[in-house]
């Protein structure tokens, strides 16, 4: 999987993402010729490694404060991130066998666990969960299943099954479909949210719903920023 991140989506794409797989950031520009060398190498080498490690590009002309967070000097810079602290990276353009050996390093030989959450059946994530109680990948794959199910008892379940690990964007976005019970029409996002913001500073259930709808919107919509000050302006 390759995404392109922003200074906006930086936080939920990649340090809230990487505490449930090794999130890697190819920061490089257009006007880089070893960037542009190194970048499909990167993309094939991830896209072999499977599910374990993601890969996101970061345009350091567009977003300025990634760049400054890494400390960047020159480019290509690459660094790995996992439960939110890098871990490894490296410099300039490596040839494609070094670039794989970097790669293969970075993904932990799958678990007993690892292999039942992979057959993604409701058994099977349940005895993942008995092996490793906290196992991010069973964790959001059973909640999904349970929110899926429909009834408020499998809602519930899910919502505390997502508080074993830390929140997530992705954590926040089934707890969303939990609370919600699917019942909000995507396309009257907006409506709702209108209908919702009078009443977010004094009702608490309001203002959950709201935050709630923001969480099922992405941090990549464009209305989410806007909807957010909305909500910062209607409670301070």
């Amino acid at each position: 999987m390759v995404s392109d991140v922003t200074d906006a989506t930086f936080e939920a794409a990649v340090i809230d993402r990487s505490t449930e797989v090794t999130v890697v950031i190819d920061l490089w520009a257009p006007w880089c010729g070893p960037c542009l060398q190194l970048g499909p190498v990167l993309e094939q080498v991830v896209e072999d490694a499977g599910d374990q490690v993601e890969l996101v590009k970061v345009n350091i002309d567009e977003n300025p404060q990634v760049a400054s967070a890494f400390r960047v000097q020159s480019i290509p810079a690459v660094f790995a991130v996992r439960d939110k602290a890098v871990v490894d990276g490296f410099i300039g353009a490596l040839p494609e066998a070094q670039v794989r050996q970097w790669v293969a390093n970075l993904a932990p030989p799958a678990s007993e666990a690892d292999e039942l959450v992979a057959a993604g059946d409701e058994a099977s994530l349940r005895q993942a969960l008995e092996l490793e109680p906290d196992h991010a990948g069973a964790i959001l794959g059973l909640a999904e299943l349970l929110v899926d199910r429909g009834d408020e008892a499998s809602r519930d379940e899910a919502l505390a099954v997502l508080a074993r690990i830390p929140e997530s964007a992705e954590t926040r976005r089934i707890a969303a479909l939990a609370r919600t019970a699917g019942d909000v029409n995507p396309d009257g996002f907006e409506d709702k949210l209108a209908e919702l913001l009078p009443q977010v500073k004094q009702d608490e259930r309001a203002r959950q719903e709201y935050v709630d709808l923001l969480d099922l919107m992405g941090a990549d919509d464009p209305r989410t920023a806007d909807y957010r000050r909305r909500l910062s302006a209607a409670l301070f």
